[in-house]
């Protein structure tokens, strides 16, 4: 129980890794506030995770300042702020057919966002709190078609490392996943799904594709740990060695 009596903000909690963090940190005792742009997906996610004491949704748009404000307003006081959100749907194609509005939709879910939550968050949170961010291993493995993807993990990296220094002593982080078996893939691959995935997991050192505990599992790591500030870590079963 090494939340116990901790209250944590998830944005992004009503799905994929998200939900998973929101799930753990219950279980280990926190209080847990989820966030998302979907009241139906924060609907589902409650039904799933249970603990009505202990567990609240907020319905909030991450890209948008006044949302935010609205969103801290309501948590009151704050331990640690996670965030997985992102939205990528449609920003994989070549170059030449890369729509401007949808990779400036990318930029604002991956970069922007987390900046605004770090602008608001941080009246709300504890002097000994902490944000932790999730970027990707697209950063360091690009690939065609993944050209906004590649750029806006590559720029929360460098943002989080600027954070760790203006927000001191709270504590800023950022988790960078290798591929994570969650929904977004229907996005990515479509029909081909288990093929991707499965070509993967062959390659990988760790004989496997991520699950969304296995971030849950850094994330937690990350809030708990007060030595650890400005750091990347990288979730990925191997995949930047192979």
């Amino acid at each position: 129980m090494r939340f116990q009596s901790r209250r944590i903000l998830v944005i992004g909690g009503g799905s994929g890794m998200g939900l998973a963090l929101a799930a753990r940190l219950l279980d280990e005792g926190a209080e847990v506030i989820i966030a998302g742009r979907s009241a139906e997906r924060l609907d589902a996610a409650r039904r799933t995770l249970g603990a009505p004491g202990r567990l609240t949704a907020h319905v909030a748009d991450a890209t948008s300042a006044a949302s935010l404000t609205a969103l801290f307003a309501a948590t009151g006081p704050l331990d640690h702020i996670a965030t997985t959100a992102a939205d990528i749907a449609g920003v994989y194609v070549p170059l030449a057919e890369m729509d401007v509005d949808v990779a400036r939709r990318v930029m604002d879910s991956k970069v922007l966002g987390p900046l605004l939550i770090a602008r608001h968050g941080r009246d709300v949170l504890t002097p000994t709190g902490s944000i932790t961010l999730t970027s990707g291993i697209a950063a360091y493995r690009p690939a065609p078609r993944g050209t906004v993807v590649a750029a806006v993990n590559g720029a929360l990296e460098s943002l989080v490392y600027a954070l760790a220094l203006e927000l001191a002593p709270m504590r800023v982080n950022v988790v960078s996943p290798g591929w994570v078996e969650t929904g977004i893939w229907a996005h990515v691959a479509g029909d081909r799904k288990a093929q991707v995935l499965g070509a993967m997991a062959e390659r990988l050192p760790v004989g496997r594709v991520g699950r969304p505990e296995d971030i849950a599992a850094a994330m937690a790591a990350l809030m708990e740990n007060g030595f650890i500030t400005g750091t990347l870590l990288h979730v990925d079963g191997g995949q930047r060695l192979v």
